[in-house]
Order: structure tokens, then C-alpha cells, then sequence
């Protein structure tokens, strides 16, 4: 029986070089950066990434923390880390730690920071996951994500959006892929809720608010401080 964590590690490991390239093009990059800007880290600081992909954060990040901070990624999909451990290998960088891991359950205990982009629509339960992540967080969490747009020019394009969405949605085959590209599936929607459920958690669970939107409204960044109890 396939499970939904199985399907995304088979889905990303399929897809981990196209992945790798569209993560690291130039405006993902400029948003991953204002993402890693909203974490305001400092020197000597420990941040964790979850679902870290091929690594394409870990230059933004190591050089806020510097070489006497720490950068932890999670993934749960095998390939995704063998690409972003070469990334790091390449680059000799002696302080990113990569570990397998569900990011709705992280196998950590404590960060300064924490930092999830484009990762809360692959969770079952984003709103626990996020709520998780606010008790690891001493100082800030980011979350960066794309949702269906509220701008004028941008709602033109929500249809378009929600092939993509469906393209990266994973399934079991590409020819299912294929079907819900061409059926407009509800995955626009799903994606919708995930990202709805889990900013209202961050917002329940941290203070110091900030929400910025870019791209026509596609691409949301919410960041906060943790609630220590």
C-alpha cells in the first residue's frame, strides 16, 4: 500500500534534478532570501530548515549564521539529501548537518530559528507541524509559500497556478500527473487550505507578526517569535 510519505519520496526522487534547477533560478532565489532575511539570524546562531530539498537555502543561510553557527536540514526523501549533501561537500562546508526526517516531526529538539519553504502543502497536518515548530524555535520562525493569488492581475492567472500546483503535486506516475494537470484537480485548493491552516497556527503561536506578499500575490512570507511558555 502506498503511503502519503512514500509517494513524496518517490514523486521528489523521480523529480530531483528538475527540482534542483527551479529551486535555484534566480527569482526563487531573491525569495528565498527575503525568507531567510525574515529569520533575522545572527552569528553563532542554529537554524533548521524543514524539508531542505537539495540544499538551495544552506548558501543563505550559513552565511547569516557564519562559520561558528549551525545549519540543520531535514528532508524525508533520500535523494533530495544525496543532492544537497554533494552541494555541501562541493562547497566544503564543515558546519550544515543533513538529517532524514517526516517535517511534520522533526528530529530535533531546539534551534534559534526555524525556516520552511514551499513545504507545508506535503504535510497531513500542517497546523501541528507548524505548531511543533514554534516549540523548537527560540527566536523566529519563516515560512515562505505559494497560494492562489488575491491580486487583480494575479487572479487572472490562478487557473495556470493550479496546473502548476498539480504538476508538483506527487502521485504515483507521471501519467497521473499528466491526468490532474489535464483535470484541473482540486489541488489548487488543498494547497489553499494547507497554507491558510498552518499561517493561522503560526499566528496563534508567535507574536511579532509579519506578512509580505510577491510575485502578484503567489507567494506569501509570514514570520513570527514563539510564545514561550
Amino acid at each position: 500500500m502506498t503511503t502519503p510519505n512514500s509517494r513524496i519520496e518517490s514523486f521528489y526522487g523521480r523529480w530531483v534534478g528538475v527540482y534542483d534547477i527551479l529551486a535555484t533560478a534566480i527569482a526563487p532565489t531573491a525569495w528565498r532570501a527575503r525568507a531567510v532575511d525574515a529569520l533575522e539570524l545572527s552569528r553563532g546562531d542554529t537554524v533548521v530548515e524543514l524539508g531542505c530539498g537539495t540544499g538551495a537555502n544552506f548558501p543563505l543561510l550559513r552565511k547569516r549564521v557564519g562559520p561558528s553557527g549551525r545549519v540543520v536540514g531535514v528532508d524525508l526523501t533520500p535523494a533530495m539529501l544525496q543532492r544537497a549533501r554533494r552541494r555541501v561537500e562541493r562547497a566544503g562546508w564543515d558546519n550544515i548537518t543533513l538529517l532524514r526526517g517526516d517535517a511534520g516531526q522533526p528530529p530535533i529538539s531546539d534551534a534559534n530559528a526555524v525556516l520552511g519553504t514551499f513545504v507545508v502543502g506535503l504535510l497531513s497536518d500542517p497546523a501541528a507541524a507548524v505548531e511543533t515548530w514554534c516549540t523548537l524555535a527560540t527566536d523566529r520562525i519563516a515560512l515562505l509559500d505559494g497560494a492562489s493569488s488575491a491580486h487583480p492581475i494575479g487572479r487572472l492567472c490562478n487557473p495556470l497556478f493550479g496546473a502548476f500546483v498539480a504538476a508538483g503535486t506527487p502521485a504515483d506516475s507521471v501519467r497521473e500527473t499528466v491526468r490532474r494537470i489535464i483535470t484541473c484537480d482540486d489541488a489548487r485548493q488543498r494547497l489553499d487550505d494547507a497554507v491558510r491552516r498552518s499561517r493561522n497556527a503560526l499566528r496563534d503561536h508567535t507574536t511579532n507578526h509579519r506578512m509580505e506578499t510577491f510575485a502578484m500575490g503567489f507567494l506569501g512570507l509570514m514570520s513570527g517569535t514563539p510564545v514561550r511558555s
